[in-house]
């Protein structure tokens, strides 16, 4: 089989206690910034962000992502700047009608 000694196992599941932890820490901090009284545009961009390093954290550790070969990083870097485009399209239309209308 795969011939993981008892340490190498243990390191591992550390890791993976470790990133649970930190994904559990961040959903808390989702919903804690859900509470604070901002605009909806810096709310957003706040929750993008921590759910961006959730996803970034899923995808390096639960998908195995952070051992893969130059090119899988190539195609994961297109996918992340497209989606930037697609995440700033509805707050760029958002800031614009609120321009447009006079209310903040």
């Amino acid at each position: 089989m795969g011939g993981h000694t008892v340490e190498e196992i243990k390191k591992e599941v550390r890791v993976y206690i470790t990133v649970f932890v930190s994904l559990l820490v961040l959903s808390i901090a989702t919903v804690l910034v859900s509470k604070l009284d901002v605009s909806m545009t810096v709310a957003v961009i706040i929750g993008m962000a921590i759910a961006s390093l959730k996803g970034t954290l899923v995808a390096c550790y639960f998908m195995h992502l952070i051992s893969e070969k130059k090119a899988i990083y190539a195609v994961l870097i297109i996918t992340v700047l497209f989606f930037a485009v697609l995440m700033a399209l509805p707050l760029m239309d958002y800031q614009s009608n609120e321009a447009f209308t006079g209310r903040a």
